[in-house]
Formats: C-alpha cells, sequence, structure tokens
C-alpha cells in the first residue's frame, strides 16, 4: 500500500513538474482574478463627475494592468539574462531566432496578469460603465428629457444619483454600456487567444530543432538550473564557512551541512570572472565543452536517423 501511494505521488509530481509553466499562468490568472474582484467590491468608487469619469475608469482597467506587467517582466529571470548578455557581449551572440525566443519568453510570462486584470474589468463592466457614461448620446434613448447639462446628468447614471425624470434610464443606459463593455472584453479574449496560437506556431516553425530534440533542451535547461543553484548554495556556504572559522576559529554547522561541506574535496577556491561572464546572459546558444549546444542536438538528431530510432 506504502510502495502504491509513493508511486502515484511520484506521478503526480512529475506531471505537475511538466506542466510547471501551465500551472504557474494558471496561479498567476487566479490571483488576479481574485484581486480585481476585491478591488471592485472594496475600492472601486466612480466619482460620477464629468471629465472625471473618464480618467478614473481608464485608470481602474490600465493603471494595474501596466503595474502588473511591469512586475512580471521584473521577476522573469530572462530580463536579466539580456541585460547581462547586453552587457557582457553587446548583444554579439544574440541571434535573432533566440531574441524571439527570449523575448516571448519574457512577455509570455508577463502579460497574463494584465491581460486578466483587463478582461475580467471588461467582463464586469464597472469600470467601462464609469469610464464612457458622460459620452451616452441622448437621442440613442427613447423618450429622454431635454436637459441643458447633457454630460452632467449621464456622469451620475454609474451612482444612480440622477434627478428623478432620468432614474428609469439608469438601467437602460447600464445594460446598453455593459454590453458594449463585454463585447469588447470577449475581443480582447479571443485576439489574445489566436494571436498566442499563431505565435507557438511560428515558433515551432522557425526552430532548428525537431519536437523531441526541444523537450530534450527543455528538459537539459531545467536540469541544469536546479542543479547549478543548488550547487552555488553548496559553494557558497563553504566559503561563508572557511571565513567564519578563520575569524572565530570554528563555525557551528548542522550535520547535514557538516556532510555536504566534507564532499567539497575538489571545490574551487576562485572561480575567475572570464568563467562567470562565459555562463552569465543568454542560454539559448552557449558552448558547453567547447562544443555549441545546438550542434550537440544536432549531432544526436543525425545519431538518430541512422540508427532508426
Amino acid at each position: 500500500m506504502a510502495a502504491l501511494i509513493s508511486e502515484n505521488f511520484k506521478f503526480v509530481a512529475l506531471f505537475f513538474k511538466s506542466k510547471d509553466v501551465m500551472i504557474f499562468n494558471g496561479l498567476i490568472g487566479l490571483g488576479t482574478v481574485a484581486s480585481q474582484t476585491a478591488y471592485n467590491i472594496f475600492a472601486f468608487n466612480c466619482p460620477c463627475a464629468p471629465q472625471k469619469n473618464y480618467l478614473y475608469g481608464l485608470a481602474a482597467i490600465g493603471v494595474p494592468a501596466l503595474a502588473f506587467f511591469v512586475i512580471g517582466v521584473m521577476l522573469n529571470r530572462n530580463t536579466w539574462d539580456v541585460v547581462s548578455e547586453c552587457r557582457t557581449r553587446k548583444c554579439r551572440k544574440l541571434s535573432l531566432s533566440a531574441a524571439f525566443a527570449l523575448l516571448g519568453s519574457i512577455l509570455g510570462r508577463a502579460i497574463v496578469a494584465p491581460i486578466t486584470w483587463s478582461v475580467i474589468s471588461l467582463l464586469r463592466g464597472e469600470a467601462y460603465v464609469c469610464a464612457v457614461s458622460e459620452f451616452v448620446d441622448p437621442s440613442s434613448l427613447d423618450h429622454f428629457p431635454p436637459t441643458t447639462n447633457i454630460p452632467e446628468v449621464m456622469a451620475k447614471f454609474p451612482c444612480k444619483d440622477v434627478p428623478a425624470p432620468f432614474m428609469n434610464y439608469s438601467k437602460v443606459i447600464e445594460r446598453q454600456l455593459k454590453y458594449e463593455s463585454q463585447l469588447l472584453g470577449w475581443l480582447v479574449v479571443g485576439t489574445v487567444s489566436l494571436a498566442a496560437f499563431l505565435l507557438l506556431c511560428m515558433k515551432h516553425c522557425c526552430s532548428t530543432l525537431g519536437y523531441q530534440q526541444e523537450a530534450y533542451w527543455t528538459q537539459y535547461r531545467s536540469n541544469e538550473q536546479a542543479l547549478f543553484q543548488r550547487t552555488a548554495e553548496v559553494h557558497a556556504k563553504y566559503h561563508a564557512a572557511e571565513c567564519v572559522r578563520n575569524f572565530f576559529g570554528f563555525v557551528a554547522l548542522e550535520n547535514q551541512e557538516k556532510q555536504d561541506l566534507e564532499d567539497c574535496k575538489e571545490i574551487k577556491s576562485i572561480i575567475p570572472r572570464l568563467e562567470w561572464n562565459r555562463i552569465t546572459g543568454v542560454y539559448m546558444y552557449r558552448e558547453i565543452d567547447e562544443t555549441p549546444v545546438y550542434s550537440r542536438l544536432n549531432k544526436w538528431d543525425m545519431y538518430t536517423k541512422e540508427n532508426d530510432c
């Protein structure tokens, strides 16, 4: 029974590991939906004044989306890979295909939250109703009472704070504007979905690697990054322990840390800056053992063809 549970747990862990990007984007989307819903319930408050409604409504839709986009770009490590590549090698090794893949990776992650926020805002409709209510044409409404101050009256409809003769038109205007808002929201969803599909097709069509090779390359990069992070942590801890030992004469380590540091028999005391620069920046095309990664994968392709694998 325990072995069965262990095998099932491993299967679930492997499944989630293989879908980590999809799950991460899904969690970002759910978090954005929750944030947008909480904002509409607790913080959204249309000013219901001419010229203020439009700015407030646009800000409620656009400013959080822009903030989410900037944060998404900042938190993506590929952004800083590109910055490091341009700083150390002036982007000389950054080919057009690599640049396209990197920008796609950065923007693909960064736009999930902004698009989710904008779409949910449009589908709910409150911000759009607030933004454009003052621009509704009274002539499109049947038997609308004449008034000399149309923008001011129209701007008050989102708050339902209008004079009695205009109260009957509140639901009609709200229904019309929500129709426009939701239609625009679904158009955004359709456009983004189609653009994502076309970009994905373009990525696979322009890639020099086959599908299996790309899967192998993705696994290689993931494993290399995980191993690098763990090894760098132990390497840094080793040198930190040496410095503390030299200062105090001893160092307080946990048993597991002692075991990890005892295994560091051939550790490099100093890593030259040139070696750091070789692994700093873009990883799409990098030499490993003097052989480019793409060359290795192409050799693997030739091997599979020769051996009918």
